[in-house]
């Protein structure tokens, strides 16, 4: 039995790798949801369209697992506030499917992908180059990067 493991990188342009994560799968699909609301929209819709998007991506691909970059410093309190708030959106929503989660740190996201800890964005997206994976942006880098982490656990 496979078990599908949907990987995110929690922002306003949320990145995802979803996919089996069997020894020798190697098919995933990622994208970026882009979260902006828009003007004349209020702010919560924003966390209307991220629980959306995790309906759809679960009835397309049951998911069977999530696992979430857990950043523990944010430049600004907006992002925190935003990003706390679909953590929070996240972990419900798992636990109302029983579907278990876990938050990887960036540092280990990072130091698994290009072996370093420290990695930039450009790090990132150029080590999904090599890999011969077409990213949109360091959103979708970091999404399948954790993707590849999780998924090489035993």
């Amino acid at each position: 039995m496979h078990r599908t493991l949907l990987a995110l990188d929690l922002g306003t342009k949320t990145g995802f790798c979803v996919g089996a994560c069997d020894q020798g799968s190697d098919h995933q699909i990622s994208d970026v949801w882009d979260l902006r609301e828009a003007r004349s929209s209020g702010a919560g819709m924003r966390f209307i369209n991220f629980r959306s998007q995790l309906n759809k991506i679960h009835a397309a691909y049951p998911i069977g697992q999530v696992a979430f970059e857990e950043v523990r410093r944010h430049l600004g309190t907006d992002a925190a506030h935003f990003y706390g708030g679909l953590r929070g959106i996240l972990m419900e929503w798992c636990e109302e499917h029983s579907i278990p989660y876990e938050g990887v740190s960036v540092q280990e996201i990072k130091k698994h992908w290009t072996g370093k800890g420290n990695a930039s964005k450009e790090m990132m997206i150029a080590e999904c180059h090599r890999r011969e994976i077409p990213v949109k942006d360091d959103n979708e880098a970091d999404a399948i990067a954790l993707f590849d982490l999780v998924a090489s656990r035993p």
